[in-house]
């Protein structure tokens, strides 16, 4: 049996890349410190636990970056992928699951492997050279110790932003007398969200109460680090203009209110959380209000004056790589080539986008474990788009998380209009990915115009 493959680290990241070397034959050695040493966020010791949001956004692999990415990763069997089909929740044209289902789906599925050794303890630093080939995946929430020891091995200051988390509000406390079941456009089933309708006297009122109320104090060190826009509290969007939030997570377009037939002035819509429909998250409310705020201002939204919360938002310090000075085309540190960086930690923002580098990195290792050469995706594809981004195309001097989009993409030879020039990428993309695979090239069938 060849010599394993370490992977520090079971988030979404670390748990595909083990699954990707196991799936080779090569053995996979897994560290991860929870339940020894917990996060901020974290609430479990499963792997693959969702701490923000339980969507993998949209899923349509002809129309869409990040419903392209899905289907990549499905061609080249993801677990999260896998998992995440298993325990599909009702959300229109996104991919939701079920937050727990998914998790212990992803733990039992790497634990059960016989490739798979799972050891439960915290890496205080850089892996030794004597550990062979090591990958990174500690995510955002990287323990101090290895932060450090990654900094000084890199002569670099690891950058760092915030994240905010959203409320949960248990589904059965939602008035449903004032609030409606219905998606934007009617897309999917139709009725996959709760819809709270607010006037504009209401969402005035809201707002006024947003920005007056009390948030969660900085410490000194925290108070020059920045806000990824993919994940702006919303507090932090009211502040940009009155009308921010209704241009945005409150848009109303596409919705009718059933008491009135007419669109209302602002919406907060809900999101099913876990297969029992028990539990809501509120979409893009993300925070940094302290709890007892959350729970009187959010109380003021139409159908959620007597809301119940299973959990109230939160914040988080995020740390990342300057990967594009740091990493090289296959991930690799350049300062210690033995060891690899994969998922949210390599400045990818997103679930899935920090689940589609743990791939790659897990696929690189896996190939240089059987002495193989592999060859980074083409950037025509989504994941090799993501990747050269982060290892190359974006200048260091401004690197930014950045999730998945069409301006990553080599632009096309001749380029159509609207929904007709996605589709050319994503048909372009999918015909590289199945190459690069080495598959029968096929073409999905459109799940939902996005």
């Amino acid at each position: 049996m060849s010599t394993p493959v370490h992977v520090v680290g079971a988030g979404l990241a670390g748990s595909e890349a083990a699954w990707q070397i196991a799936s080779t034959g090569v053995p996979v050695v897994m560290h991860e410190m929870r339940p020894v040493r917990m996060t901020e966020a974290h609430h479990t010791d499963g792997f693959a636990e969702l701490v923000c949001s339980n969507s993998f956004r949209a899923d349509d692999p002809l129309f869409n970056a990040v419903g392209l990415l899905h289907e990549e990763m499905r061609r080249a069997g993801s677990l999260i992928l896998r998992a995440g089909d298993a325990h599909r929740l009702p959300a229109g044209g996104a991919l939701a699951v079920d937050r727990d289902g998914f998790s212990a789906e992803v733990t039992r599925m790497l634990a059960v492997h016989p490739l798979v050794t799972v050891v439960r303890e915290e890496v205080p630093g850089l892996p030794p050279a004597d550990w062979g080939s090591v990958i990174v995946a500690t995510g955002p929430l990287t323990a101090p110790g290895l932060a450090e020891a990654t900094r000084r091995a890199t002569g670099e200051d690891a950058l760092a932003f915030f994240d905010a988390i959203a409320p949960i509000v248990h589904r059965e406390s939602i008035d449903m007398s004032v609030a409606w079941m219905q998606s934007r456009y009617d897309k999917g089933g139709g009725a996959d969200y709760i819809n709270c309708p607010l006037d504009r006297t209401q969402y005035e009122a809201f707002i006024t109460a947003l920005l007056a109320s009390e948030k969660t104090a900085f410490h000194v060190w925290e108070t020059s680090t920045p806000y990824f826009d993919g994940c702006l509290p919303i507090e932090v969007m009211a502040e940009r203009g009155p009308n921010t939030l209704r241009w945005g997570p409150m848009k109303p377009v596409g919705l009718r209110d059933p008491r009135t037939g007419r669109r209302p002035w602002a919406v907060v819509q809900l999101r099913q959380d876990n297969a029992l429909g028990t539990l809501w998250n509120m979409v893009g409310f993300q925070t940094k209000l302290k709890h007892a705020e959350q729970a009187r201002v959010f109380r003021t939204i139409p159908g959620l004056e007597r809301a119940e919360f299973a959990r109230l938002g939160g914040l988080h310090r995020n740390t990342f790589l300057n990967s594009p000075r740091l990493l090289d085309p296959l991930l690799r540190l350049k300062a210690a080539p033995h060891v690899r960086f994969a998922g949210q930690i390599t400045g990818v923002e997103g679930y899935v986008e920090s689940a589609a580098i743990g791939l790659l990195a897990g696929r690189f290792a896996a190939a240089e474990a059987r002495g193989e050469a592999l060859s980074a995706p083409p950037p025509e594809t989504a994941l090799g788009a993501l990747l050269a981004h982060i290892t190359g195309g974006a200048e260091a001097e401004t690197f930014q998380p950045m999730n998945i989009n069409f301006g990553l993409f080599p632009p096309l030879a001749e380029a159509p209009k609207g929904r007709e020039r996605k589709r050319a990428y994503c048909e372009r993309a999918l015909r590289a990915a199945d190459a690069w695979l080495g598959r029968p090239h096929t073409l999905p069938e459109p799940r939902q115009a996005a």
